[in-house]
């Protein structure tokens, strides 16, 4: 049986301390490593001994909030918590089983440590004050010097009821659905041990919002780095870092890291967009500035302003990754599709699934549904407010110049472009464009949508090609439809149990059904959402830290909603 340690170090520096807790770790262990740090350090800062292949390879960028690293095959979790200690600290959910104290620690914050500390946790402070012995003593910790050094040890003992450690999981799942949602989530609890029979109603994976040609991966700025900001940074760095271990873009799967070009729309918001790089200094990498003229020269044209360039971003084909996680599963995934659940039961502890005819599909003790809207067709989760919003997408056919040299071609870029709408390079002679928005079920494609992707397409390529593709274009291209919340961020997490709730306070009061989680609501970002929703829920099964600060995880709780219907009726 693996067992996890879990280690707080308050100063991670050149990450010599994680590197004796890594080469400590017994055979059967598992290293679960929070580190705080003011800003992440250049991977040329760290210790000679840190600095291998592995790790410089998934070394982030320097750019707030928590970063998750995995190493040696996952029996090593690193998380770099960037920010300062008195803000980070709050933000963590974790039961601590050793520290590492700087000789800088605020005595302050000492009670901030024991309510992360576990019973007999162990702490070492390095020639801590009078006043942090005193404070930790006060808050728990028994303190002694440690002999021939000017250190502090410490064990906490505090006699104030703790909550008993939860048992470890079952390790026995179900994942409802296989785009992006559902691959992600077996991807990641297979690589933890757990045994998954993934249902799909279609017979092959990522057949529905997974299934266009091309998705587009960048992250959000905003000039207040609000919510959806901070989610998307976190969760596009950490889908950067996935996609290496798993083999990187256009290798492991079908795609490319060429960069995105976010125009912008007027004047106006070009000067939003200088003022939000400069106000964050992000690094180049993660973002810059473009005047219009460096800007025309990646378009091919002049361009009236200019815009954001992630250089890191790009595009990739779903269903290509959907597969490249699905194979690294191995047998510990059990594939069951042509299938659709319709109907849970909760018998003798586990979910019994079952088909339109009640036909039994599958059993476990726990069941994930990233089946996007089509969730809300079962029972325990109809009253969750999902919608789905139609996108079609146009493709357009780079002509054979050799035949037809007079035939329109579409514009045939050396990266992503986007504006009130996208524009993908050609990829397997075809060029994507779009998406539209609507609110309607109509499955089909039709020329109006296709008329407007062509016309905000010339909003954004110079030239006239596209004018002649939309009186010449017959309607060409995919429509899908899109899972969307009120709040446009994601479910993850435990679903609520409606009828249940009666008075509620808080999200901690929202009653759950037992085993039933959600990864739900990934409108157009399902691309960046789904591996850090995946590695989010895996660590609430396995009573792991999470990988986002807790204001974070809050509001990607699918308790939320309820919570807010209750508040405002109470």
């Amino acid at each position: 049986m693996m067992t996890r340690r879990v280690v707080l170090d308050t100063e991670f520096g050149p990450g010599e301390r994680f590197l004796a807790e890594w080469r400590a770790l017994p055979p059967q262990g598992v290293l679960h490593y929070l580190a705080v740090t003011p800003q992440v350090p250049s991977a040329d800062a760290l210790a000679d001994a840190l600095a291998d292949a592995q790790l410089r390879a998934l070394w982030p960028l320097n750019v707030p909030g928590f970063h998750r690293i995995l190493l040696d095959d996952g029996r090593v979790t690193l998380d770099l918590l960037v920010g300062a200690l008195d803000a980070v600290l709050p933000q963590i959910a974790a039961r601590v089983d050793a520290f590492h104290v700087a000789a800088s620690f605020p005595a302050a914050l000492a009670r901030s440590l024991a309510k992360l500390a576990v019973l007999g946790a162990t702490l070492n402070a390095q020639s801590p004050g009078e006043a942090l012995a005193w404070a930790l003593t006060s808050a728990g910790f028994a303190c002694q010097a440690v002999a021939g050094t000017q250190d502090l040890g410490a064990v906490y003992q505090s006699r104030k009821p703790q909550a008993e450690a939860p048992p470890p999981p079952v390790r026995r799942a179900i994942v409802i659905g296989a785009g992006l949602a559902g691959s992600s989530a077996s991807h990641r609890l297979c690589a933890n041990g757990w045994q998954v029979t993934l249902i799909e109603r279609h017979a092959a994976p990522a057949q529905e919002a997974s299934g266009n040609l091309a998705g587009i991966f960048m992250p959000l700025l905003s000039r207040d780095d609000n919510i959806p900001t901070r989610l998307s940074r976190a969760a596009y760095t950490f889908a950067l870092r996935e996609w290496r271990r798993l083999g990187g873009v256009g290798r492991a799967f079908e795609g490319a890291s060429c960069g995105v070009l976010q125009l912008a729309r007027d004047a106006e918001h070009a000067t939003v967009q200088q003022d939000v790089v400069a106000a964050w200094d992000y690094p180049p990498e993660y973002v810059r500035w473009l005047e219009a003229g460096a800007a025309g020269e990646l378009l091919g044209g002049p361009t009236p302003h200019g815009g954001w360039l992630f250089e890191l971003g790009g595009w990739v084909r779903p269903a290509s990754l959907c597969e490249a996680m699905l194979d690294a599963c191995g047998d510990r995934l059990q594939r069951v599709f042509a299938a659709e659940a319709l109907e849970l039961q909760r018998v003798d502890g586990e979910w019994q699934v079952r088909d339109i005819d009640g036909t039994l599909i599958a059993q476990a003790p726990t069941v994930v549904l990233a089946n996007g809207a089509s969730a809300i067709n079962i029972a325990q989760a109809a009253e969750l407010p999902l919608s789905r919003l139609r996108g079609q997408v146009t493709h357009l056919t780079v002509p054979d110049a050799a035949r037809d040299p007079h035939a329109p071609a579409p514009p045939q870029l050396p990266l992503v472009v986007c504006r009130e709408a996208y524009v993908t390079p050609p990829a397997n002679g075809i060029v994507c464009a779009g998406a539209t928005y609507d609110d309607d079920d109509d499955p089909e494609l039709r020329a109006s949508s296709q008329l407007e992707n062509l016309t905000r397409l010339a909003g954004i390529v110079p030239g006239e090609a596209v004018a002649a593709l939309a009186s010449s274009a017959p309607p060409a291209g995919r429509v899908g439809f899109r899972c969307a919340a009120p709040d446009r961020l994601p479910l993850a997490g435990a679903l609520p149990d409606y009828p249940s709730a009666g008075r509620l306070e808080r999200l901690r009061d929202v009653p759950r059904h037992p085993g039933l989680h959600g990864l739900l609501g990934y409108a157009s970002r399902g691309l960046i959402w789904a591996p850090l929703m995946a590695e989010l829920l895996v660590s609430q099964l396995e009573n792991a830290p999470p990988p986002l600060e807790s204001v974070l995880v809050d509001a990607l709780d699918p308790g939320r909603f309820l919570l807010k219907q209750r508040r405002r009726s109470q």
